[in-house]
């Protein structure tokens, strides 16, 4: 049955995945984090406005690359999982990350034309002054689809599938609870990246619930004798460097008065476009001005 665990699953080890894992964190440096730093550096007149740019092809990428890899990821583990969830997930995830596709694209092709990502949308000199003001509202819905809807059906699954996987990570036998040597150099980039996830996409909320959940669930099965192997140690020591790389981006923009106008809820935790818009690139405008 789907779903079901058999029982010959129950003592078997897995490796670490280190080709997984590797192409996983290269895959989302480049086609993910990569993609509008591409879009922005790389001469217009090769992707015009009208046109998708180069970050949109990366993302494309993204879509098809890494619903294989969590596919694959799963068919590696020891245990049996839910099949059904799984394919239900990924199905999610190519649609929530399609729609993203879409309103990031234009989002970002709008720096361009100074749209600034630290103002709200309608705060933005390039917005407000539309006419008929019905236009704003179609930039708020884009911005919906971006950022909320996008963002909900893209990420809670990948989370899911990560959480889902991690069920299966667990050993009796002490000797596998220990990373090799390309585990811990694979932790930083790894962490950095879920870093930006959360930060960029502003989904520290399902962040910290999953890492929650996976703290539950090692001390659930630490009472039953079990502990977690190479991998599961690998992904859950990734989420308590991102929550340490968090909380220190948080202190340093804390004061920022700016930012705190743009996140004013009870969880602030900026953007890093919004910092670079904000900052980074009035840096860039000011050296050129010389």
């Amino acid at each position: 049955r789907h779903g079901a665990v058999k029982g010959e699953d129950t003592f078997k080890t897995s490796p670490f995945h280190l080709d997984l894992w590797f192409y996983f964190t290269l895959q989302n440096w480049v086609l993910d984090f990569g993609r509008p730093i591409a879009m922005i550096i790389l001469p217009l007149e090769w992707f015009p406005l009208n046109k998708p740019s180069a970050g949109d092809y990366f993302h494309m990428a993204y879509n098809v690359i890494t619903p294989f890899l969590l596919l694959k990821l799963i068919e590696r583990s020891p245990k049996t999982l839910p099949r059904s969830m799984i394919y239900v997930s990924i199905i999610m995830f190519v649609m929530g990350a399609s729609i993203h596709l879409v309103g990031d694209s234009v989002n970002h092709r709008l720096i361009f034309s100074g749209y600034q990502h630290h103002l709200s949308v309608r705060e933005n000199p390039i917005i407000k002054n539309l006419k008929p003001e019905t236009l704003i509202d179609s930039f708020e819905l884009l911005y919906y689809y971006d950022e909320y809807l996008g963002h909900s059906m893209w990420y809670i699954p990948f989370f899911l599938i990560l959480f889902i996987y991690f069920t299966g990570c667990f050993t009796p036998v002490a000797e596998e609870s220990r990373m090799p040597v390309a585990a811990l150099l694979l932790m930083g980039p790894s962490s950095l990246y879920y870093w930006y996830l959360v930060t960029e996409g502003q989904i520290f909320i399902l962040y910290i619930f999953t890492f929650f959940a996976m703290m539950a669930l090692v001390m659930h099965q630490k009472r039953k004798g079990l502990v977690l192997d190479s991998n599961g140690l690998f992904l859950f020591y990734s989420f308590i460097i991102t929550l340490l790389l968090i909380a220190g981006w948080v202190a340093w923009l804390w004061n920022d008065k700016i930012l705190r106008k743009k996140y004013p809820g009870v969880i602030y935790i900026p953007e890093p476009w919004a910092f670079y818009t904000l900052h980074m690139n009035n840096l860039h405008a000011a050296k050129e001005s010389f």
